[in-house]
């Protein structure tokens, strides 16, 4: 983790994921929730179940009946600016951002436990409006409700904030949201699967 900037974080997040206060400016945000006022957001489907939250892909869709990854519409010109900071953030090219997904949480609206789908790789979010709190659990293919409670890290995520899961974080942890109190947005970029940051030096 990069120093100075977790200092509201908990000891330790997962190997893998970080934590950034402030990425954009409140202008950049506003814009943001203005154009997003604008797009076809719809209620997220797995399979027979409709969540709660009202998303649009870019990039691809998954299909969770063919568990297949289909051809979705190309990011808008007017998100290109924060794909291209938001890979200089991770270390990659704007370009090995292949999907992004734009939500909306409305009041009490939920993210339950998951890892997102294997077809990619780093996941990038960037929170808008109203905060929430971003949980990780320990991932337990043979036995999920084992983890106990203390094995959960909380990181609350500010408006304006980035955070990413790489490595660990990615793979060995799942992730959820809790009903949110107050209406937020979220931009989650992901690259292709096996497309990583350099390693630091």
């Amino acid at each position: 983790m990069q120093p100075g900037l977790f200092d509201d974080l908990p000891a330790a997040l997962p190997e893998g994921a970080a934590y950034e206060d402030e990425f954009i400016t409140r202008e950049e945000e506003a814009a943001l929730l203005a154009l997003i006022g604008a797009l076809p957001l719809q209620e997220a489907k797995y399979k027979d179940y409709t969540a709660r939250r009202r998303v649009v892909s870019y990039g691809g869709v998954f299909d969770y009946d063919t568990m297949e990854l289909k051809p979705a519409g190309e990011l808008p010109a007017e998100l290109h600016w924060l794909r291209e900071r938001a890979a200089r953030w991770l270390g990659v090219a704007p370009t090995d951002f292949v999907h992004a997904l734009i939500a909306e949480y409305r009041p009490g609206t939920p993210l339950g436990w998951h890892r997102d789908v294997p077809q990619f790789e780093c996941v990038v979010g960037i929170s808008l409006a109203a905060p929430t709190r971003l949980r990780f659990r320990p991932y337990r293919r043979d036995a999920p409700d084992k983890v106990q409670r203390a094995d959960i890290v909380n990181v609350e995520l500010q408006p304006r904030s980035i955070y990413k899961l790489t490595g660990a974080a990615r793979w060995a942890w799942q992730h959820s949201v809790p009903p949110v109190a107050a209406l937020r947005y979220s931009v989650t970029l992901r690259t292709a699967r096996g497309v990583m940051p350099p390693r630091p030096r």
